[in-house]
């Protein structure tokens, strides 16, 4: 652990930079209020005005996953503040004050449970230690409740308002043993909440960063290589300037090319449907040499080629496959495959910057990961990162598409351009379309050998994905634990790697989306080979309750944790892994660990005149302990359920001629409507005495391949490559 210097009103920040509890020789400053209406300040993330009402940050940004909410209800339940209190304001990035800031992983959770209770119990302590000071009574004798110190043998009470000042002069409790609630004690945790922003978004109110609008904005649009790492050549911009409300024209990168080159230019004026016109007239000659020979049918070629020869590289290897595949009594072996993908999301990246006159520079952003965004921009434009503020808005869906800073350094180098004036950078959706970060396509070739009881005794892998000198790009890994490889005695997953052009990045249960659908499809394949279903053969294969090593810096798989979301989603839905006999209908299983989750899911559907319709998804999923807020942990699993619907069903490839993607809108990659969702989505919960997990991707994974398999069960055909379409 880096050592961290702390000071007194960074107290609860730093506690909440860690999974674990920290102690500090130092004070939680209260600053009591300086005049009449002012707030007094318990640390950086909670104030409490005059009227007892209370303001807590929210430190993560938030992509509708619910961690605005989520967050000050672990503060607020320890502080021990009735929730109708508590206002909830976003926090500015500023890593050094909050700790770690991003939405990504589904590691909000997992990293905050402990820490934002802990800080939440520190201020609850020194504002007992305060009334205890104050009345000359035992801490001991004191209670809390709704925002007030009560003292039940004279029947005082003081608010914690009142109580702030003499607070400030307490010294901090220790964090490790600073007493934490009994869960069954919880008033807020574990009671369904709204999320804080729903009336505003009802309502239309701004909150998303294509609503920044800083006084005296100007707009810009961009005209990028169509062609993806190809860069600027020359450009003449006389006709441009001479279009009504154009006032500049800059030429910019993404810091995604060699320094000193850009692949782009900005068009800024009064207006973004003028500049957004304008580009029409602007003469642009591109450097598109190298890159332009990439296609998606030439990846398919070489793909097939690999699949035919040997891997050329080992990811994981136990025992001899070869061999153990040569003795058994039946070899499976199949072909699976998935297409690159693009984010889509709604609102198209943007992002607003102001160059100030003294060279600091302010954004409002809605970026998943500002930390990263400041340290990238500082690189590419050679600034001092502190000189950056950075406002986080709300995000119009996110997926991980805004992980990356792309949008951040181009909106930067125009702000430079134009200092004094705050600009904003809006991407039409086909600027949106065709510079994604997409998520990587693959092939793999599954090979399983069965012994004459019909147990799965070896596994091979044949994994062909995007990358270079050996190492797969961003979001194109695969695990060397992938189950049920860690079990088996004789496996091999190798890989081999094409080379692409293609910028590439995490889309929502990265890497799981895909891999899932590839092996609980093949293990369904192998399950109807051995004479069972799949959630018998996953019984069979995970064996007795243990843990698997993990892979450095994951968790360890609990195969114990994943039989009890197979019984449990297999009771849930009545499962008797008997074939459909209504014509039409089927059902299929599917699961998957991810994200340190455990989820398994059923799939009801109905094939009819080469139509597929999804009648019901059966969700059991394990997160450990304690379900923060049942109503948007539910919405959450209902979100990503339709993702994985969307990707099965409905989004297209994204397709790739002479090195520049093809797609221009939506007509080209549809997104999943109302009508191709599930009637129901029932979930039910296993709850284990483990430390609470996040939920924002893993609940995703496991209906692809359930959707694979009902569709096998009901029409006897096994489709293994994505999207799936019957015609």
């Amino acid at each position: 652990m880096n050592a961290v210097s702390v000071s007194r009103r960074s107290f609860l920040a730093a506690s909440l930079a860690s999974g674990a509890a920290l102690t500090f020789e130092a004070k939680l400053a209260f600053a009591a209020a300086s005049g009449a209406g002012e707030p007094a300040m318990l640390g950086v993330f909670v104030s409490i005005a005059p009227d007892n009402t209370v303001t807590i940050l929210a430190k993560n940004p938030e992509i509708g996953q619910g961690v605005k909410t989520m967050l000050p209800m672990l503060i607020a339940e320890e502080l021990d503040v009735a929730w109708s209190q508590v206002k909830i304001k976003q926090a500015d990035e500023n890593q050094d004050k909050y700790g770690p800031q991003f939405a990504g992983g589904s590691m909000t959770t997992p990293l905050n449970w402990l820490p934002a209770r802990q800080a939440g119990a520190g201020a609850r302590a020194m504002l007992v230690a305060a009334a205890s000071q104050q009345w000359g009574v035992p801490a001991a004798s004191l209670t809390t409740s709704e925002g007030s110190v009560k003292h039940a043998a004279t029947g005082r009470s003081i608010t914690y308002a009142a109580l702030a000042p003499v607070a400030a002069k307490i010294a901090a409790p220790d964090l490790e043993k600073v007493p934490l609630k009994n869960p069954k004690d919880f008033k807020i945790v574990g009671k369904s909440r709204p999320g804080v922003d729903t009336p505003a978004i009802v309502k239309g109110e701004p909150l998303f960063g294509i609503d920044a609008h800083p006084a005296g904005m100007l707009y810009a649009a961009m005209v990028k290589c169509p062609v993806i790492s190809g860069t600027l050549k020359s450009f003449d911009d006389a006709a441009v300037r001479k279009e009504k409300g154009v006032l500049a024209v800059v030429p910019i990168t993404d810091g995604e090319i060699p320094a000193g080159k850009h692949n782009a230019v900005a068009i800024v004026g009064d207006s973004w449907w003028r500049v957004h016109k304008a580009r029409e007239k602007l003469a642009v000659q591109w450097d598109t040499v190298g890159f332009d020979g990439y296609s998606t049918e030439g990846y398919t070629a070489q793909a097939k080629a690999l699949l035919a020869a040997a891997p050329t590289a080992d990811l994981f290897k136990a025992g001899n496959a070869d061999a153990a595949l040569a003795k058994a009594a039946k070899v499976v072996t199949a072909d699976y495959a998935y297409p690159f993908l693009a984010h889509a999301t709604l609102e198209p990246q943007n992002c607003t910057a102001l160059w100030h006159k003294d060279g600091k520079l302010e954004f409002w952003a809605p970026t998943q990961d500002p930390g990263t965004a400041r340290a990238d921009i500082a690189k590419v434009l050679g600034i001092d990162p502190a000189s950056m503020t950075i406002h986080m808005t709300r995000i119009g869906g996110g997926f991980g598409r805004r992980l990356m800073s792309d949008f951040m350094i181009q909106t930067a180098c125009i702000a430079k351009a134009v200092p004094g004036r705050p600009v904003k950078l809006l991407y039409d959706r086909t600027d949106d379309m065709r510079n994604d970060y997409y998520r990587p396509g693959g092939w793999h070739r599954m090979t399983a050998g069965l012994d004459a009881s019909g147990a799965l005794v070896a596994l091979k892998d044949h994994f062909i994905t995007f990358g270079t000198d050996g190492k797969p790009m961003r979001a194109a890994e695969m695990r060397a634990t992938e189950f049920p490889g860690p079990v088996l005695p004789d496996v091999h997953f190798g890989m081999s790697f094409l080379k692409t052009n293609v910028t590439t990045g995490w889309l929502r249960a990265p890497t799981s989306n895909a891999v899932s659908f590839v092996f609980q499809g093949f293990l369904d394949e192998v399950a109807e080979a051995a004479g069972t279903d799949l959630p018998e053969l996953m019984r069979r294969t995970l064996g007795s309750p243990k843990q698997l090593p993990p892979e450095p810096d994951d968790t360890p798989f609990d195969t114990g944790r994943a039989r009890g979301v197979i019984d449990a989603v297999c009771k849930f839905a009545g499962w008797t892994g008997k074939r459909s006999t209504t014509p039409g209908k089927g059902r299929g299983f599917g699961f998957y660990f991810s994200h340190r989750g455990y989820f398994a899911e059923v799939v009801d559907l109905t094939v009819a005149d080469g139509q597929i319709t999804i009648d019901k998804v059966w969700v059991a999923g394990d997160i450990g302990s304690q379900v923060i807020n049942p109503m948007g942990a539910e919405h959450q699993m209902q979100g990503a359920v339709i993702d994985g619907i969307a990707q099965a069903l409905v989004w297209q490839p994204i397709e790739q001629k002479a090195g520049a993607v093809t797609q221009e809108n939506f007509g080209d990659f549809p997104l999943i409507r109302i009508n191709q969702t599930p009637g129901d989505v029932a979930i039910t919960w296993v709850v284990t005495d483990n430390p609470p997990t996040g939920l924002g991707e893993p609940t995703l994974p496991p209906v692809i391949p359930a959707i694979a398999n009902a569709i096998k069960d009901a029409t006897g055909k096994r489709l293994r490559s994505l999207p799936m379409s019957l015609a």
